[in-house]
């Protein structure tokens, strides 16, 4: 794989859930999606195998992980490995997150092409 440079601004993004827009960036094994979150928005409960590591860039987020919920807010993050059930609420200011993904989330990837405009 060649040295990629992107510019964020540029990469058209898909919905994630309602009100979550996310602009992912792929890598031979890992990813990053840059998630713009809606005032009062949510990621609903779920779980994937992947390791999911992340924080907040700005704004604020009430994040669940194992029946356990954590506020946290900008420089704030966390780590979820695979298999673990975790959801997401966000502030009434929107909140802006990075999520990071490895292996790469090849469903995200699909959602991702297909919103292609």
């Amino acid at each position: 794989m060649e040295p990629v440079i992107v510019d964020f601004n540029q990469v058209h993004s898909f919905e994630l859930a309602e009100g979550l827009a996310a602009r992912p960036l792929f890598g031979k094994d890992a990813m990053i999606n840059v998630v713009e979150c809606e005032p009062n928005s949510a990621a609903p409960a779920h779980s994937h195998p992947h390791e999911q590591l992340g924080f907040v860039v700005r704004g604020t987020m009430w994040f669940t992980v194992a029946g356990t919920e954590y506020e946290l807010g900008p420089m704030q993050g966390y780590v979820v490995p695979g298999g673990v059930q975790h959801a997401a609420r966000f502030g009434p200011e929107g909140c802006l997150v990075l999520d990071i993904f490895q292996p790469v989330r090849e469903d995200f990837r699909e959602r991702w092409e297909a919103a292609r405009p």
